[in-house]
């Protein structure tokens, strides 16, 4: 990354923070910048794709696309809207919604229709401020109509307007009236902005970012109309190993989670753990079970993506993911003991070819035989593919524009999956 460009941004964050009237938030992250050159001088980062710094940056299949977007792009980066958003109260832990909150209908949409807002964001328990999202709002969200809301965790290098860019979800959402929520991880937290799904403290239910995300979550479903039913979670690489770690210690928040190139909750420990994990898959035993205040309830359903070429995060990490969720389905109360399996191979409009494993629940033998099975879990591997987001756009990062439509076969999986259909 360009250090004159990454300085120029994080100082205009601290001038927006200025003329927001937040100056305890300005100084903190002018201080931020200047520790954050410091080091760089005298240790230089070397961006990477799931977290450990040691690792180059992570190539998308074909020719590279920018890591960063366009000229116009950036602009549009600078021209967004920026609302201060601070949480009122501390909170040991976020507590999940039930139901969709009808109390919405009485006030005004917070963002407009249609609008992608750059929202800064402060809640207590962060360790590092000040902390930004964006939301995007479909052209016909309504007030008092409770919508689906994604939850999307960008890779390391990334930033919320090139994953949103890359994976096209705003585009994809807007036909479902979904809001897609893409939160940011700052460079104060992890200098390649991954998220840190390979430290303790960052694992569990109630602590670190998985608690200050969910927070995020919460702080749009107070303002905006959201369907509790159907909340879910999705990431590439780093962003996919912290979405399963939120299916994971969430149960009762997430109704589905959707994984691209990522590793499964537990997966390490540490930096070498995680380089271990992301070479050659996590070590047997080495993924930790939920903490004991998560809810003892079946996993969330997940789709899984993984290319058989990537280099970055071996492949054998999506088979690990899939593999976990069965194992959850099958010992948690009211699970599934056992599944039924289908394969499915094709190719991508473009020609890439794929394999894609359902599996479902058993339909009862008294059930009639027109029903489909319900579904708990979806791979796919895709064949020749590397550390890329499939059938994603060249105008974002690590993108595969070749690949099968994961953005959209993702959103139907989603919405496959109400929360209240397998409860």
């Amino acid at each position: 990354m360009d250090w004159n460009l990454n300085l120029k941004r994080l100082m205009g964050e601290a001038t927006q923070l200025v003329r927001s009237g937040q100056l305890a938030d300005a100084t903190r992250a002018i201080q931020q910048t200047l520790g954050a050159a410091v080091a760089r001088h005298s240790n230089e980062p070397t961006p990477a794709s799931a977290g450990a710094t040691p690792l180059q940056a992570p190539s998308p299949a074909g020719d590279e696309a920018p890591r960063w977007r366009s000229a116009a792009a950036a602009q549009d980066v600078e021209d967004a809207v920026v609302i201060d958003r601070s949480a009122p109260t501390p909170q040991a832990e976020p507590k999940a919604p039930t139901a969709p909150r009808p109390a919405a209908s009485k006030h005004p949409l917070a963002e407009p229709p249609g609008s992608f807002t750059r929202v800064v964001f402060t809640h207590p328990s962060a360790r590092h401020h000040p902390h930004h999202y964006h939301l995007y709002v479909p052209p016909g969200a309504t007030a008092g109509t409770p919508m689906p809301l994604v939850l999307m965790l960008h890779g390391c290098t990334q930033n919320p307007v090139d994953f949103a860019t890359g994976t096209g979800m705003n585009d994809a959402a807007a036909p479902a009236n979904a809001l897609v929520l893409y939160p940011e991880q700052p460079h104060s937290a992890n200098p390649n902005g991954c998220w840190n799904w390979f430290r303790p403290g960052d694992q569990h239910r109630g602590s670190g970012e998985p608690a200050l995300l969910v927070a995020m979550l919460q702080d749009v479903m107070a303002r905006h109309p959201v369907d509790a039913q159907r909340v879910y979670v999705a990431g590439l690489s780093a962003g996919g190993a912290m979405a399963a770690l939120l299916g994971r210690e969430y149960p009762e928040l997430f109704a589905a989670v959707g994984v691209h190139s990522g590793l499964q909750a537990g997966a390490a420990h540490n930096v070498m753990g995680a380089l271990s994990a992301m070479k050659n898959g996590a070590k047997p035993g080495a993924a930790t079970h939920p903490t004991a205040e998560a809810p003892a309830l079946p996993p969330p359903p997940m789709i899984v993506f993984h290319g058989d070429a990537d280099t970055t995060v071996h492949a054998h990490n999506g088979e690990q993911l899939v593999q976990a969720t069965l194992t959850a389905l099958a010992t948690a109360p009211g699970g599934a003991a056992q599944t039924v399996e289908a394969v499915h191979t094709g190719q991508s409009a473009s020609g890439q070819g794929y394999t894609r494993r359902v599996y479902a629940r058993p339909c009862p033998a008294s059930s009639s035989r027109a029903l489909p099975s319900p579904v708990v879990a979806e791979h796919w591997v895709l064949h020749g593919a590397g550390h890329a987001w499939a059938g994603g756009h060249a105008g974002g990062s690590h993108t595969d524009p070749r690949g099968v439509a994961a953005t959209q076969e993702m959103l139907r999986f989603f919405l496959e999956h109400p929360r209240a259909a397998r409860d």
